[in-house]
């Protein structure tokens, strides 16, 4: 079989697992309850810390995304865009990007918190999650993964008195 046709049959069959995973899959691995959890856990974290969190897990990509090879990082950096994850006043915005299909997690910080934060404390924080998804557990490692995010960012982006919050604090489930 020629490369080629490998790389053919490679992109069908991503595209294939993309498309079986539903949104479904996403309302079982996160359900009410992890959602309230991962809302709270967001909320108390952003008084510890100056910077804005958002949660997105997708079941998978649509079917041209996959079969096309878009990558979980180029999603996650579409997604900071879509949902204005950049537009804070502090340039702080901090997106976690869960992709259930490729069973992969990243994180897009904005420039302000993302020159302070070494990319091994934030891959650290993505293993966190991704190595309990593996087991077939969502909510603990989710929660755990904000409570190391939420700690990082208050060690190097402290909370300096009061603000508004500027993005919503509910995770989204596309």
């Amino acid at each position: 079989m020629t490369t080629q046709a490998t790389s053919f049959i490679g992109r069908c069959r991503r595209a294939w697992r993309h498309m079986a995973s539903g949104t479904g899959a996403g309302k079982r691995a996160f359900p009410p309850a992890t959602l309230q959890a991962i809302e709270q856990a967001i909320t108390l974290g952003e008084q510890r810390h100056r910077a804005e969190v958002r949660l997105i897990v997708e079941p998978g990509l649509d079917a041209r995304s996959a079969f096309n090879n878009v990558s979980n990082r180029q999603r996650a950096r579409a997604l900071f865009a879509q949902y204005g994850v950049w537009d804070t006043e502090e340039n702080c915005g901090v997106l976690i990007y869960i992709n259930l299909a490729a069973r992969e997690v990243d994180i897009v910080a904005d420039r302000h918190v993302g020159r302070l934060v070494a990319d091994t404390e934030w891959q650290t924080i993505c293993r966190t999650m991704t190595t309990g998804f593996a087991q077939g557990d969502y909510h603990a490692p989710t929660l755990s993964a904000l409570e190391q995010l939420n700690t990082l960012l208050a060690r190097h982006y402290p909370a300096d008195g009061t603000r508004p919050n500027q993005l919503p604090n509910d995770a989204v489930i596309l």
